[in-house]
Parts: structure tokens; sequence; C-alpha cells
């Protein structure tokens, strides 16, 4: 047990040590952050002091060196737009974040998971075609597209729902829903394939051959077992709760980490954005770890596997 831990722990922090990596370099190779802040206009020396004041004059791997050492002691940097601590920008957004995640995550478990089991176990019928059509429409539909037709229904023709903002929380249903239709139909779509692949198994066969009431066959055996892949597809939502607001905090105006990321891409707010990729891979790992240790807990053989890997 103490070796899968290990294992999973190192596997967490290369995950955490590579994506800051990647975003680090991509970051300033994809434009100069003094430019984009002082604007062309400014003269050569004013931009030079700029440069050497965020310490951008520097080669870049003694950039990224010093960017470890920072994260090392705690330092995730500061705005070059304001001066205030990348982490105190990022804070003051998350509650707003997570006043749309949350929410749109239990929407996500009481459609997505209860359409699966039903769909699965209605197999053939039109309800099970009406839920994997609509699973299918919210997998493949992009979340901006979903997230502009409510606005265009329910806020510009109907005029029931505010189109963005966050003055009350009307303002929050469009994009809960948004946030909350796309993942309830993944869920559904595998939920209804974890069941159906159970419900195809010998001791399913065996259960009912013996006369255990088919009621007891689905809540003893079916859904338990059914249950162990949907674990994964949870921990994944989980950790992705603040990447995936990005587009629909962007669409509705609303203030949150996700909309932030945008403004500091498009400044070049290096520090704001490492900071806010950091939490994210931060929260996928954590969330991923959490699903392994689940995994290991209820099937033995997993242990096993990992620390064989």
């Amino acid at each position: 047990m103490q070796r899968f831990v290990a294992i999973r722990f190192a596997r967490a922090l290369l995950t955490i040590a590579l994506v800051v990596t990647f975003a680090f370099i991509v970051l300033r190779l994809s434009g100069d952050p003094a430019l984009m802040i002082m604007g062309p206009e400014a003269p050569p020396e004013v931009i030079a002091a700029f440069r050497k004041a965020w310490g951008l004059d520097h080669p870049i791997w003694v950039q990224y060196l010093d960017y470890f050492k920072a994260i090392a002691q705690g330092e995730l940097g500061r705005s070059m737009r304001d001066g205030r601590p990348a982490i105190e920008l990022v804070i003051e957004r998350i509650p707003a974040t997570l006043a749309l995640t949350i929410p749109a995550f239990l929407l996500k478990m009481l459609l997505g998971i209860p359409a699966g089991i039903y769909a699965a176990l209605h197999r053939g019928s039109a309800i099970d075609r009406a839920v994997m059509i609509t699973a299918v429409a919210g997998f493949t539909v992009p979340s901006f597209v979903l997230a502009l037709l409510l606005v265009l229904i329910f806020a510009v023709q109907l005029g029931w729902l505010p189109s963005g903002g966050q003055d009350s929380w009307r303002h929050a249903i469009l994009p809960i829903v948004t946030l909350g239709f796309g993942g309830a139909a993944v869920l559904a779509r595998f939920t209804r394939s974890a069941m159906l692949e159970i419900l195809g198994q010998p001791y399913i066969r065996t259960a009912s051959a013996k006369g255990v009431p088919w009621r007891r066959v689905i809540t003893d055996h079916a859904l338990p077992n059914a249950a162990i892949p949907t674990v994964t597809i949870l921990g994944f939502m989980v950790g992705s709760l603040i990447a995936g607001a990005v587009v629909v905090e962007s669409v509705f105006s609303w203030p949150g980490v996700g909309r932030l990321l945008v403004v500091a891409v498009a400044n070049r707010d290096l520090a704001v954005v490492q900071c806010i990729l950091l939490l994210v891979a931060m929260t996928m790992v954590t969330s991923n770890l959490i699903v392994d240790f689940l995994y290991g807990l209820l099937d033995p053989r997993l242990r096993s596997k990992g620390a064989e890997a």
C-alpha cells in the first residue's frame, strides 16, 4: 500500500511540474508582456526598464529556475497590471466560480446517473433512445454554442432570465444549466455503458437464476459494480470544475476564475495565468489521487497493479 501511495504521489508531482513547465514556456514564446502592457508606442527605455523590473531580460532558463525557486518558497508572483499578488486575485474569484460549478456538478449527477441507469434497464426502448440522443447532443455541442442558444431563447426571445452578470441568483441559472447539461450527458452515456456491461456478467445471470428478486440484483450487485467506472468520470469532473468554467464565464460575463484567466492571457499577465494553471493542475491531480485511492480501497488488485507499474 505504501508503494502504491508513493507511486501515485510521484506521478502527481511530475504531472504538476510538466503542466507548469509547459505553461511557462508557451506564455513566454507567445508574445512580449512588456509590449502588451506598456504598448508598442512606449519608449524603448521604458520597455527595457519594465523587462528588467520583472526579470524578463534574463535568459528563459534563468527565469524558469527563478520561478520554481519562488514556488518552493510559496511565492506565486505578482500581477504585472496592478502589482498585487497573483494568488490574491485568484482567491477573490474562486467563490464566484464555485457558485456556478458546485450546483452544476450536482445537476450533472442528479440528471446523468439516473438517466443512464434507467436507459440501461430499458435498453432498446423509446426512453433509452431518447436519453442517448440527448446525451450525444449534450456531449457534442460545444458549451459556448449551448450558452448562446440558451441566451437567445430564455434571455432574448422569452425574456425570462438575464443574459449575463452576477447581480442576483437568476443570473446564475443559465451558466449552471450550460455547465451541467454537457456533464450530465457524459455521465448518462458512461453510466449506461457501465450498467449494460455489468448486467451481462455471469454472476448477474446466476443471481437471477437462483430466484433473487430483480430489484435486489440491481441494488446489491449491478449498481455497486457499475459505480466503479462512474467514479472515474466524477473524479475528472471534480478536477475540471475550474477549467470547465472558462468559456461559460466569458459568455455570461461571470466574474470568476475562468474569466480572469481569459483576461490575464489576453494581457500577458504571466503570474496570474501561471497561478491559475497551477491551481487547475493541482485540482485535477488531487481529484485523480482521490479516485486512485478509492479504487485501491475498493479493489485490492488495483493496488498490486499500481505497485508493479
